[in-house]
Order: structure tokens, then C-alpha cells, then sequence
């Protein structure tokens, strides 16, 4: 397991968290992110959170490296 595929089993990704990773991924700020998906920018930020925790990344590129390794997304759909 690499340094991009850490979460455990006891932190894995909620699916609203995939669902904000991949939006990070995609280049959108927490506002953009919030106004997609119906939630508050401050549960954007939580999540965004929860994420860097669970996985260990802090960086997009990093964030979004993990989303392409995981199969989160497509990397057509993240262009």
C-alpha cells in the first residue's frame, strides 16, 4: 500500500466525502463545492478536513493523485 492508498478501515471515505474529493480534484473552490452539492461551505471545510486527516494529503495534486489511484473519478472527467 502506497502513500496514496493509506486510509484504514476505520477511516475510510464517507461517500459525501468521495463526493467532496473528487469536486477538490476537479479544481472547484469550497464555495463551488458547497453551491453543488447543496451543503454549507463551513461542511465543505469539515469534510475537506476529515479527508486530509483520514488520507494523510494535504495538497490537491496529492489529493487529486489519490482520487485517480482510487478510481474516485476519471481523469478525463477532472480536466
Amino acid at each position: 500500500m502506497n502513500e496514496f492508498e493509506r486510509t484504514t478501515e476505520n477511516e475510510t471515505l464517507s461517500e459525501r466525502e468521495k463526493e467532496v474529493l473528487v469536486e477538490v480534484a476537479k479544481g472547484l473552490t469550497n464555495k463551488e463545492i458547497a453551491d453543488r452539492l447543496n451543503i454549507s461551505i463551513h461542511t465543505v471545510i469539515t469534510h475537506r478536513k476529515n479527508i486530509s486527516h483520514k488520507t494523510g494529503i494535504n495538497s490537491i495534486a496529492g489529493l487529486t493523485v489519490y482520487v485517480i489511484i482510487n478510481k474516485l473519478a476519471d481523469i478525463k472527467d477532472l480536466l
